[in-house]
């Protein structure tokens, strides 16, 4: 595989969650705006409900982005679909775009709607742990792909083309048993200890043990792509500013890059600087507008 490093190539942009600084993340209206945005993939988080569904949510309990209260895998498909996943955002949804009871998704759901935009669309999948079905959920992903028409030596479904995503490596570990390499983005991020015990609520004590739990995945994620085990490298936009070396080492080695969540102008005009050939946010629009109509990277094949 190739990419066109001219000046005049832009990084792909994925839409973080869909277009979620407009609507609520992961919803049906959120993944349409971002369509008509113009992102050039969009990217979803998935868990597994109790009746072995694959959904859209990024954290794994629901009262964060819904009415509801407890774990997602505590619940079933029917059950997550009496509730409210829109109503938090304030923001009011335009009819063309579904009513609130069709917001939240599974991801045969999302599938549709991909298949719909008449024109080809990245979707990056990111597999969430540690969650309580392990690595089943991996094997659930692949098998709805799969009924769809996925294969992995091309990791497309119709118009769809497909990538995969975790901070596990475990979860990497397992996908790369049926995924191809380039089709697979092993995520790493920058561990804050003071960010941590804020965000978080955490006690010194605490804090500085979920921390050194935190430093071994980043170190682990590392090593994978060290190793070349995988073809794109995901870190975030904090440890793109943290780790230069490191970054331009795995450049140089032929990793391409998949940044999150890059928001600010400044921030995506360092990627541009860099190279970066993905940009994950949760602006789609305001950042094609500020990169511009130049051709994009291509796409992994």
């Amino acid at each position: 595989m190739t990419f066109d490093e001219s000046s005049t190539a832009r990084p792909l942009v994925f839409a973080h969650r869909g277009a979620s600084a407009a609507y609520a993340e992961h919803t049906r209206a959120a993944f349409m705006q971002a369509l008509a945005d113009g992102a050039d993939g969009v990217e979803c988080d998935v868990h597994l409900t109790r009746d072995g569904h694959v959904v859209l949510i990024h954290d794994d309990t629901l009262d964060r982005t819904s009415d509801g209260t407890g774990e997602v895998a505590d619940r079933t498909l029917d059950e997550l679909h009496q509730l409210d996943f829109s109503s938090w955002k304030g923001v009011r949804i335009p009819e063309a775009y579904g009513a609130k009871s069709e917001q939240f998704l599974t991801l045969e759901e999302l599938l549709e709607i991909l298949q719909g935009a008449g024109r080809p669309v990245g979707l990056a999948i990111e597999l969430k742990h540690p969650n309580p079905y392990q690595l089943k959920l991996e094997d659930k992903v692949l098998e709805v792909l799969a009924e769809h028409g996925w294969a992995p030596e091309s990791s497309v479904v119709d118009n769809i083309s497909v990538t995969f995503m975790s901070f596990s490596t475990d979860s990497i570990q397992h996908l790369l048993r049926l995924v191809p390499p380039n089709f697979l983005c092993q995520l790493v991020h920058e561990v804050d200890l003071a960010d941590l015990r804020q965000d978080h609520g955490l006690g010194p004590i605490t804090g500085g043990a979920v921390a050194n739990v935190l430093r071994a995945a980043q170190l682990d994620a590392e090593q994978v792509l060290d190793d070349g085990k995988v073809l794109l490298a995901g870190p975030g936009i904090d440890y793109v500013r943290e780790h230069a070396r490191t970054v331009q080492r795995w450049m140089e080695s032929g990793r391409r890059f998949r940044v999150w969540t890059v928001d600010s102008e400044n921030d995506v005009a360092l990627c541009q600087g860099l190279g970066i050939h993905e940009i994950t946010t949760n602006k789609p629009a305001a950042v094609l507008a500020q990169i511009g109509s130049q051709e994009a990277y291509p796409a992994c094949d």
